[in-house]
């Protein structure tokens, strides 16, 4: 299959990254057009098929608006840098029962010195994170198969952030209580641009997407997801 991305996705956010107002995007709007949003949009189109095959119950939907593509925008309204766009390239693959960004699912991420697929829960609110901490300690087990065993361990890392202490209401002295500090339920494998930008990369992703199914399964029978 021919390569969905290429040198010129990644040096059209190099140039954004110094770049970062909208007069220049605007007159550059075309060469993101073609290197960034395009290229997205069509292996979002091709991942579907592929996505089925993982699970039935994720969605990637390749509409340029309301679909799996992150907008290049940032909302700034309360934020202190006001640079308004983005420097990576995203797309999200949500479970079919998630609403935002917050449901479990799957995650492509592009940008210059950073490629990755990623998979689990981002900032949960706090019903969900205490459904997800109650099945860690109702089913340790279960949760330590999902995240030491291969493939899981031999390809993904847990990531995002964690409390400085353990959360109220569950044992301080649990063993497991570095994972019941966790805020974000994540699993990261590193990429790079040279594999992003290769004939193979789309097969290498889903290879990624289901090295993290432990973890993904896990979350969606904490929440009573099918999956």
């Amino acid at each position: 299959m021919p390569a969905h991305f290429s040198e010129r996705t990644f040096g059209f956010l190099r140039q954004l990254a110094v770049n970062n107002d909208r007069e220049w995007f605007a007159d550059h709007k075309n060469a993101y057009e073609e290197a960034v949003k395009g290229p997205m949009l069509r292996f979002i189109a091709d991942f579907a098929p592929e996505l089925r095959r993982i699970s039935a119950h994720f969605v990637a939907d390749p509409r340029p608006v309301g679909g799996s593509l992150f907008r290049i925008q940032r909302d700034i309204r309360f934020a202190k840098d006001k640079q308004p766009y983005k420097t990576h390239a995203a797309a999200q693959f949500r479970h079919s029962a998630g609403k935002d960004v917050h449901a479990p699912g799957f995650y492509l991420h592009l940008a210059p010195g950073e490629v990755f697929a990623g998979a689990g829960i981002w900032h949960p609110d706090s019903t969900t994170l205490a459904a997800i901490r109650s099945a860690i300690v109702a089913r340790s087990a279960a949760w330590k198969r999902s995240v030491e065993r291969p493939p899981f361990a031999e390809q993904c890392r847990l990531s995002g952030e964690s409390l400085q202490r353990p959360p109220r209401g569950f044992d301080p002295d649990h063993p497991l209580v570095e994972d019941l500090k966790r805020k974000d339920f994540i699993a990261v494998v590193d990429l790079s641009e040279a594999q992003a930008t290769s004939g193979d990369f789309l097969a290498r992703f889903v290879e990624s997407c289901r090295a993290t199914l432990p973890l993904v399964r896990f979350l969606c029978r904490a929440l009573e997801l099918p999956c």
